[in-house]
């Protein structure tokens, strides 16, 4: 087998595994982690089909941007819940 068609395939179920821990995680914080590996992975394929543009979008906003996003507006939402209680 091509080395480049399984280095697909291992990306290709590493996107899937994350995007399903994404799903299934009882802790959002983690869930909106494994969401930002999703993106990583994500970006990392569109390196493996020659389309680095998109790569770099994807890694910018996919990975990077939403992710911190998400972690800065669920800390906001934790904190603002624990001074009501």
């Amino acid at each position: 087998m091509n080395a480049v068609l399984v280095l697909n395939a291992l990306i290709i179920v590493s996107i899937l595994v994350s995007a399903f821990l994404a799903i299934r995680m009882e802790h959002i914080l983690a869930s909106v982690i494994a969401l930002g590996v999703t993106g990583a992975f994500t970006s990392l394929e569109f390196i493996m089909l020659h389309a680095p543009d998109v790569a770099i979008s994807e890694a910018a906003v996919g990975a990077v941007l939403s992710t911190t996003l998400f972690v800065i507006a669920v800390r906001k939402v934790t904190k603002k819940g624990d001074e009501e209680e």
